[in-house]
Order: structure tokens, then sequence, then C-alpha cells
């Protein structure tokens, strides 16, 4: 079975080309949601969680986001170590949930796959591009969030000039036509050279 890394900077549209994949019966696990459950979940996670940021980091049985993005989105070391507690837990799951899988390939979807040196995990790569305006547009209609605090989320992110070369395939996911016909054409190829 291959595992095939979908990843893009923030706003780039990666759930929407996840939903696409889903769509034509790929099995795709989501990281982001995935982490989201394993910091509240996991024991190990919370007491370290707790331990790097403060009690602050959970409002009672909940994850207090806005809290823990003000700490780490501002200072990249903090952000580092945050990262270094998730994502084992992470790839445990993802491994774990792989092993269920009866399809050709999978899909794990992740933001930062090359920021973390991930890429050598994959079989392939799919990278999802957008203009950064139309990036900051999505997002600030997706969650409302101020201009500046989105600016220094992607500034976490690597841009897509550096991303591409490393890409076995790359969506630009601007035009939904286009896009379906491209994660078409990706699926197809995948399927092909199982």
């Amino acid at each position: 079975m291959k595992i095939v890394g979908l990843t893009g900077g923030i706003g780039s549209g990666k759930s929407t080309i996840a939903r696409m994949f889903r769509e034509l019966g790929v099995p795709v696990y989501n990281s982001d949601e995935r982490a989201k459950k394993l910091m509240v979940s996991s024991k190990t996670a919370r007491k370290k969680i707790t331990e790097l940021l403060g009690e602050k980091a959970y409002s009672g049985e909940k994850l207090n986001r806005s809290y823990i993005a003000e700490k780490v989105f501002k200072d990249g070391e903090m952000l580092k170590k945050l990262n270094g507690v998730v994502h084992p837990l992470v790839r445990k799951s993802f491994m774990s949930w792989t092993r269920r899988q009866k399809y050709p390939y999978v899909i794990q979807e992740a933001a930062i796959i090359f920021e973390n040196k991930n890429q050598d995990f994959y079989d392939k790569i799919v990278l999802v591009t957008a203009p950064k305006e139309v990036r900051l547009d999505r997002i600030l209609k997706r969650d409302g969030s101020p201009r500046e605090k989105i600016l220094e989320r992607m500034g976490n992110q690597w841009p897509d000039s550096k991303k591409i070369p490393l890409s076995d395939f790359v969506i630009n996911n601007e035009n939904l036509n286009e896009t379906r016909l491209k994660v078409k054409d990706i699926h197809d190829l995948l399927l092909d050279n199982s």
C-alpha cells in the first residue's frame, strides 16, 4: 500500500482536495483533526502540553486553542516543542489507522510535511497551492482571524516555491473544476502505479 502525503499552506484548500479524494473512495487521514483530539484524549500529551504552556492550555476538558495559538505562533521554538509532543502521537495513530485500510493507497493530510523533514516517509507527495491573497481571503472568511494572525501562521510555513521542487504532484487550487480534473488525474496515476 502506498502512503501519499497531502500538504499545502494554510488556506490553500487541502481539506477541499482531501474531500475530492474521499469522493473517489480513497481513505484520507486528517492529521490536524486527529492532533486536536489526541491533545485532549492522551494523558501523556495533556501532561506535557500543560508543562510546556501552562494550565491555561486547557479549559476543563477542552483545548484552549486561542491561548495555544497565541503562545506558539509568535515563538518558533515553542511551536517546535509543541510539535515534538504532538507529532509522534499522530504518527503512531496514523500507522495504526493505515494498517486497517484495504485500498491501494492512503492519504495523510498534513500541513507541515517539509517543515518537519518528513517527506521521506511518503511514497508520493501532493502539494496544494493557491496565491497568497486567495489563501488570506479564504482564511478570513473561514475563521474570521485577524489578518496579522494569519500572516504569522503563514510565516511558520515554507513558501510554495520551496515545496514545489520536493513534491511529486502540484495542484493549483483556484478553479474548482480544474482542481477536480487534476485530482482525478493524480488518482488514476496513483492507482496505475500501485
